[in-house]
């Protein structure tokens, strides 16, 4: 029995379908070349806004990545935010008060007095009232720039210091970072960045002799500054139950966050955050005639009422030196 064979392929291309092929892709190479043409526009202008975006500067020095909301006539430039606790005696707060408010009026800057118990902090410590306190204050104080948070013991003593020519301004903040530093003193592996811009860094901290200080800190407003807050207050560090509660959380988020890390300065403690104590036979940290800012670091661990009697005697001379500088 013969079967039939269907016909043998050829490579050859029969002419009738080679002309049509050929009219066909005629007519499709110029809309697919223009096709091309456009994608690639599409790229390059892409690549020109992303390396424009990254390193090009409006007049201020500030990235063009966030484009600035223009700031209302009036707005003051830094807020001071403490927020107290439970069982402090109302003359206490209101001597806290009258220290910030003076140093407040002097060079048109505001104050945000929260209480911790305005926010849900479950059973952590009532430091943690800090962290909400914070974000509290951006959204009350929606266009200042910086934020400067000050725990109830401490007292500023030098009213002539003005926060953005001490601190925040560019060139003295790239004066005063320390670069290089391990995080978490003495010898964390993690260390802060050694090429940073001034007007690039969003965190100011200092660092005595156990870690990270966070009794007095400085947080630039934006985006990073709203994530930054959440992330240190996320419910799962709290539910850590670090020994130092939000103390030693920071220093978890600072040193396993490069976001964090790479927006941070650390400066002396001097310049904000005198103590009246040495710790850990640190004395660089002790108070001098002429310092910013006076901290008791240890009264809120002991006791509340302690920091009252520890601090009685500076509001008087904290006071009279607001009436000199008036």
């Amino acid at each position: 029995m013969h079967f039939a064979f269907p016909p043998r392929k050829t490579s050859r291309t029969p002419p009738y379908v080679a002309a049509a092929n050929s009219r066909k892709s005629g007519a499709l190479l110029p809309r697919r070349k223009a096709k091309q043409l456009a994608l690639f526009a599409l790229i390059a202008l892409g690549f020109f806004y992303l390396v424009r975006s990254m390193f090009g500067s409006n007049a201020n020095g500030s990235s063009s990545v966030e484009l600035e909301e223009p700031i209302p006539a009036g707005t003051p430039p830094v807020v001071l935010v403490t927020t107290f606790v439970d069982g402090l005696s109302e003359q206490f707060k209101s001597g806290v008060k009258r220290n910030r408010e003076a140093y407040a009026a002097k060079h048109g800057y505001a104050t945000f007095y929260p209480n911790n118990s305005d926010y849900n902090l479950g059973s952590q410590p009532a430091s943690w009232g800090k962290v909400p306190s914070m974000r509290h204050a951006m959204t009350v104080f929606p266009h200042s720039t910086f934020f400067f948070y000050l725990d109830y013991n401490t007292l500023i003593l030098e009213p002539s210091i003005n926060v953005e020519t001490h601190i925040t301004d560019k060139n003295r903040l790239e004066e005063l970072m320390i670069v290089g530093l391990p995080v978490v003193p003495p010898d964390s592996v993690i260390t802060t960045f050694s090429h940073l811009s001034g007007d690039s860094v969003n965190l100011i901290l200092t660092q005595d002799a156990e870690g990270l200080c966070q009794n007095s800190f400085i947080v630039r407003r934006g985006e990073w500054a709203k994530y930054f807050l959440d992330a240190w207050f996320d419910p799962l560090y709290r539910s850590y139950n670090f020994q130092k509660a939000e103390g030693h959380a920071l220093e978890h988020v600072v040193q396993w966050h490069g976001t964090v890390l790479s927006k941070l300065a650390l400066i002396p403690q001097r310049i904000m955050n005198s103590y009246t104590q040495e710790t850990h036979g640190k004395t660089d940290s002790l108070y001098q005639e002429g310092d910013f800012v006076v901290s008791w670091p240890s009264c809120i661990r002991d006791r509340k009422d302690k920091c009252e009697e520890d601090m009685t005697a500076w509001f008087g001379i904290a006071e009279s030196r607001m009436e000199e500088a008036s």
